[in-house]
């Protein structure tokens, strides 16, 4: 038996139309009647209504498609773009976290070390890799990796994925928070190009744990945030159900982050979604990620490390309080 599309709140129009256009070329074979003309006319509107729906997407609906169950995952992308992925394991302190992934791959014919945020398709690979919420040893192995990527130079290509950090007792226990500020501190001096993709949820310091990097890119439909818009609407407004109005209050979508300076491209995606074309999703990752890194090599590595700081030195506005007078 098939298994059903998964189909968003506002997506359903769209699915009625297909509904349609599916029983009038079934009547039409039962039939043989010829229904050219009505089927060419809903062919048409489908067209429309999807370019109206895509087009006018709201914060809050591009949270949806980031979350989509069939959308893009870091080892998806991984596995178009690159060659010879070779993952490695553990933390070399406590475990292997299997919400972190990470290894060498070949881009363009040369070596980069990965390190990617990975969910889980089906509840059993859920469940191992932590629904994409990396616990501390995932941090530390991420360094590691990195750390070794700056011995051998190779520029580190990093995919981000996670509604945050593991907010369990033994993930507190092992110093989650300490892990990843150890992880802001040790990549904003890292002596090696560095890259980072927001491929669907970006969510806070969860995130961040491997976003201080010396570009970020982000999907069109993907998110970027300090704060879940369930759980900034928790504190808001007492009301998760208000999570529409706090995601157009973060400022979480991609064409709102470029503006405000947080990324710094936008990789387009097909009508609909990444989950519609793999393909073409990662043909536009590709052919960005490799301008980036062309740039990126050219610095001087001082200069390299120079441009990173600055660019998150300046993020953000903020205002200095003139001296208190007595």
């Amino acid at each position: 038996m098939e298994t059903p599309a998964y189909v968003l709140e506002f997506e359903k129009p769209l699915r009625e139309l297909t509904r349609q256009l599916d029983d009038l070329r079934q009547r039409s074979i039962e039939t043989n009647v010829d229904v050219a003309g009505e089927i060419r006319a809903i062919e048409r509107k489908i067209e429309i209504t999807q370019r109206d729906i895509y087009s006018n997407l709201t914060p809050w609906q591009k949270v949806q498609i980031a979350r989509h169950p069939k959308r893009p995952y870091a080892l998806d992308y991984i596995g178009v773009i690159c060659e010879d992925f070779q993952e490695f394991h553990g933390d070399r302190q406590y475990n292997d976290d299997r919400a972190i992934i990470g290894g060498t791959a070949f881009f363009n014919g040369d070596a980069v070390m990965i390190v990617a945020q990975q969910k889980g398709r089906d509840p059993k690979e859920r469940i191992l890799r932590n629904f994409g919420m990396p616990q501390p040893e995932g941090y530390r192995k991420a360094l590691r990796l990195m750390r070794m990527a700056e011995k051998f130079r190779l520029p580190v290509l990093t995919f981000i994925d996670t509604p945050g950090a593991f907010p369990g007792i033994e993930s507190e226990a092992r110093h989650v928070s300490e892990a990843i500020a150890v992880n802001l501190r040790e990549m904003a001096m890292l002596r090696t190009p560095s890259i980072s993709i927001v491929v669907g949820e970006g969510g806070s310091g969860g995130a961040l744990g491997i976003g201080v990097t010396d570009r970020v890119l982000i999907f069109e439909n993907s998110y970027y945030s300090v704060i879940s818009p369930e759980g900034c609407a928790a504190i808001l407004w007492k009301d998760s159900a208000a999570a529409p109005k706090a995601a157009e209050a973060l400022k979480v979508s991609a064409d709102h982050l470029e503006k405000l300076g947080v990324v710094d491209e936008i990789i387009p995606e097909p009508l609909g979604g990444a989950h519609n074309d793999l393909k073409q999703s990662a043909s536009a990752l590709k052919y960005i990620l490799q301008k980036h890194l062309n740039d990126l090599r050219a610095l001087d590595t001082d200069k390299l490390v120079d441009a990173r700081y600055e660019r998150f030195r300046h993020l953000g506005v903020y205002e200095e309080a003139g001296a208190i007078r007595s």
